[in-house]
């Protein structure tokens, strides 16, 4: 439990130090981004995996370059349900899942 409020903590430290750096990527504050760190924790863990198998073979065919197109969209559902976090359009969505993979990472 501990150890999923850690990665919770720092995922939202990640969101906003990606949302400072794109402009087309805004968070209102610390909580908005511990919302959207939760709720995107829920939508990798639910919805990430059956597109993952539903695309399989898109996904071999762009070696792996789809699991981007498929960051990108559990970042705009996030922002489609959470009014506090805003992306402009898809290609800030890629824009901040690399940068929010690279942080994480």
């Amino acid at each position: 439990m501990v150890n999923l409020l850690i990665r919770l903590v720092i995922s939202a430290i990640a969101i906003i130090i990606a949302a400072f750096l794109l402009s087309g990527v805004s968070v209102e504050d610390y909580w908005a981004a511990l919302i959207v760190a939760a709720f995107l924790a829920i939508l990798n863990s639910t919805v990430r995996p059956i597109l993952i198998i539903l695309t399989i073979p898109v996904t071999i065919f762009t070696l792996g370059l789809f699991l981007l197109v498929i960051n990108a969209l559990m970042v705009m559902i996030a922002a489609y349900f959470i009014d506090s976090f805003i992306v402009v359009n898809f290609w800030w969505a890629i824009a901040f899942s690399l940068i929010l993979s690279i942080l994480n990472g």
